[in-house]
């Protein structure tokens, strides 16, 4: 027991117990739990990886859209995507399909 006076007396004696329980309350709160300092940084960069992977997502809609909407007005544009994607040719006509490395 007078171990536990000692450092009472020599490290606690000083520190008001309000402080005390405060400091320890607050250390339970920011590091035991469901919402703990690491859980909550975590959380927050999944959020941030999400948020940049829909504009992203949103960018691609928009191209894809007036890409969709260029091949439903122009009767040329959707000649040119078949002939690229499609490989498909007017009669009497030859083409010649060349790949880059």
């Amino acid at each position: 027991m007078s171990r536990i006076k000692d450092f009472y007396n020599k490290y606690l004696s000083r520190i008001n117990a309000y402080w005390l329980v405060t400091i320890g309350f607050l250390a339970l709160t920011f590091t035991v739990g469901d919402s703990n300092l690491y859980k909550r940084y975590t959380y927050d960069e999944k959020i941030r990886s999400l948020e940049k992977e829909i504009k992203h997502y949103q960018k691609e809609i928009e191209v894809n859209s007036k890409k969709l909407n260029d091949l439903h007005t122009d009767k040329e544009g959707l000649e040119r995507f078949a002939r690229e994607e499609y490989f498909m040719k007017k009669p009497n006509e030859d083409v010649y399909i060349i790949k880059s490395k």
